[in-house]
This record gives structure tokens, C-alpha cells and sequence, in this order.
């Protein structure tokens, strides 16, 4: 069970990555959103280092 967890933990990890690469890329990139997505991937990275 824990396993699966950590996989959707990664997973969502990897796919806020996307999409902050992707904002950071746009010609006029919205800080506001990148730094919600750092945030989201923060809470994602702690959680995986509690698992």
C-alpha cells in the first residue's frame, strides 16, 4: 500500500515539474504560479521523505 503511495506522490511530483518547466519557458511566465507549484512540490517532497 505504502508503495503505491509513494508512486502517486512521485508521479504528481513529476508532473508539477512539467508544468512549472513549462510556465518558466512562456515568454511572460506567471510568478504567482510558480510559486504555487514550488510550493505544491515542496509538500510533495516532504511527504516522500516521511514515507
Amino acid at each position: 500500500m505504502q508503495s503505491s503511495h509513494v508512486d502517486a506522490l512521485k508521479a504528481k511530483h513529476a508532473g508539477l515539474e512539467a508544468r512549472l518547466h513549462a510556465e518558466q519557458i512562456r515568454p511572460a511566465p506567471d510568478v504567482a504560479m510558480i510559486q504555487q507549484i514550488k510550493k505544491q512540490k515542496l509538500k510533495i517532497k516532504e511527504e516522500l521523505a516521511s514515507c
